[in-house]
């Protein structure tokens, strides 16, 4: 048993039989022991990007993930994907290894500045530090087993990238072997006298509102909270909702689900019952700038719990679980009378809606034009008519096609993997291969041209092993949600129209000869019925990647990213 050994079983334990890497000198001999390492599969990934946004979304989809990189140049490279798995909880193991113990006397011999360094030889521990719950550096065999499990342990209690790196020849020195137990998070329990106060206030504000809504967040799917939230909307019978991030906490349905709640880029009826809420149960939810508008004007009436945070209105409480919250929560409508409501849900709007009505209406009478939501249109009949939904997985780097995207209904749990938080353009591309082996489904992926310039390496990863994930390609020239905050008057006609700016316009590739030269199978649309025939021919599984040029208007421009565009705030927010 090597200390390389001892961190491959922990992980097999946990049900990571995948590490994404990218090799490197220092990191050899775990890169060597991962490779002959029975039961755990070596993904080469090809650049340090591809390699971290796969870890995070198998992370998301199998509940633990890992990702091997070498010191210095590789790490640092890989830094945005991790701060995105730690800001929307993606539990990753980044492993690396550093100058050993002879480079480090050489240096303090001759003042040597060894490959990679900056000359601060802890520095990638140090920068690691800031995205994740813990970053260990040993420089020793002596004490590894404790100091692993710890930090796996801290990585599943809170649902976050931890860091491990070891001197280069530490990875292949011997250590005790592991107990058979696979590790579990800690049990955190909440300050008894402070829950029962946040419960009280909480039961106050709930019991006196007349339209409560509970609204779900990412967190309580990571932390296996999905089945807990359940018992909750069945016994209090409030609708719910959930936020971009946390889409898919549950299965998408039954007579308590309104829709996904994305602020303006939301369905109509769903903005109308938020609105009218005079109680927001927030749980599990991480409020970003997206959701300004709710938190401005409801503050008062939100009671919001997450595994950092409580408050009930304008009272805040210190130490209250998230799990501990809401199975009290739970017991107060179980045995108050007031419960359950009677309320339910108004029916999801009937297709071809939502997106007809979402749609660019420059196009209503061009009806062969493609348009994103005339695309989302197209691909959630395919994925209904041929039964699809609950074996697919889908995933989206930040772009006008994620917010229409949180419109689609009927998604099964743990199926939208989104960087709504982060939001990383290009995030969506090398998230498709750890989506597909982390959750055993197929990927489909939805990106802007320009996020998939960023990416569109990762489409020999997926190629390489044998994935055949679907990349769409939303094919319009330009950096249209940038633009949209720059200035979303540029795409209107006319002459006084202002220009795209020029750095959001994108150079034109030929995206079937791309597809070609990584190995995939390559198909274009610019019509709807070529975009139906190319969804037909998806239909059948094969062992290569399939990318989708899929051709939209320059101008195209979905009503649900026109109403986010001409949100404004100046001075005083602005209320509902």
């Amino acid at each position: 048993m090597t200390v390389a050994n001892y961190l491959l079983t922990r992980l097999l334990q946990l049900n990571v039989t995948e590490v994404f890497q990218i090799p490197g000198d220092y990191v050899k001999h775990f890169t060597q022991a991962l490779e002959y390492f029975e039961g755990i599969e070596t993904i080469g990934a090809i650049n340090e990007l591809d390699a971290a946004y796969a870890a995070d979304a198998y992370a998301r989809t199998r509940g633990l993930a890992a990702v091997s990189l070498q010191y210095g140049v590789s790490t640092y490279s890989a830094l945005n994907a991790i701060a995105g798995a730690y800001v929307e909880r993606a539990p990753v193991v980044v492993i690396s290894a550093t100058p050993g113990a002879d480079a480090r006397n050489l240096t303090d011999m001759y003042g040597m500045l060894f490959h990679h360094s900056t000359g601060n030889l802890a520095a990638d521990e140090e920068i690691y530090r800031h995205v994740t719950v813990g970053a260990v550096t040993l420089s020793t065999s002596e004490g590894a087993p404790e100091i692993i499990d710890a930090l796996l342990i801290e990585a599943l209690t809170h649902q976050r990238p931890v860091y491990i790196a070891c001197y280069k020849e530490v990875w292949a020195e011997p250590c005790a072997a592991p107990s058979p137990e696979p590790l579990q998070a800690r049990v955190v329990k909440s300050e008894p006298r402070q829950l029962e106060n946040a419960v009280a206030q909480a039961w106050s504000m709930i019991s006196a509102a007349k339209n409560p809504l509970i609204l779900a967040g990412v967190e309580v799917l990571r932390h296996g909270l999905s089945p807990l939230l359940e018992q909750l909307i069945g016994a209090s019978g409030i609708l719910y909702t959930t936020t971009s991030l946390g889409k898919t906490v549950l299965d998408e349905g039954g007579d308590k689900f309104i829709g996904t709640y994305s602020d303006a880029a939301s369905a109509g009826a769903v903005l109308d019952i938020v609105k009218a809420s005079d109680c927001v149960i927030t749980l599990g939810a991480i409020m970003t700038d997206d959701y300004l508008l709710l938190v401005t004007n409801k503050y008062a009436d939100m009671v919001l719990c997450t595994t950092d945070s409580m408050r009930a209105g304008y009272f805040k409480y210190e130490g209250v679980g998230l799990k501990d919250f809401m199975q009290a929560l739970l017991l107060k409508f179980e045995t108050d009378k007031a419960y359950p409501l009677k309320t339910i849900a108004p029916p999801p709007p009937q297709f071809p809606e939502p997106w007809v009505s979402a749609s660019d209406p420059r196009w209503n009478g061009q009806p062969e034009v493609i348009t994103f939501n005339r695309f989302f249109q197209q691909l959630t009949k395919f994925w209904n008519d041929n039964n699809l939904m609950k074996d697919s997985v889908l995933t989206l780097g930040v772009s006008s096609s994620m917010y229409v995207a949180t419109n689609i209904y009927g998604m099964a749990q743990g199926s939208f993997v989104s960087s709504a938080a982060w939001q990383i353009i290009g995030y969506e591309t090398g998230a498709a291969a750890g989506a597909q082996l982390g959750s055993g489904k197929r990927a489909w992926t939805v990106a802007g041209d320009g996020g998939f310039m960023m990416l569109c390496q990762s489409l020999s990863t997926l190629s390489r092993n044998n994935l055949d994930a679907v990349i769409f390609v939303m094919s319009n020239g330009v950096y249209a949600i940038e633009q949209v905050y720059v200035d979303v008057n540029s795409f209107n006609d006319g002459p006084d129209a202002p220009p795209f700016d020029a750095f959001d316009v994108l150079p034109k590739w030929d995206y079937m000869a791309l597809a070609q030269a990584f190995g995939a199978e390559g198909y274009r649309a610019e019509t709807v019925s070529e975009l139906n025939a190319v969804l037909a021919k998806l239909k059948t599984r094969s062992s290569k990647p399939i990318l989708v040029e899929v051709k939209i208007p320059e101008k195209d421009l979905p009503q649900q990213m026109k109403r986010l565009g001409n949100e404004q705030f100046p001075g005083p927010i602005v209320s509902y």
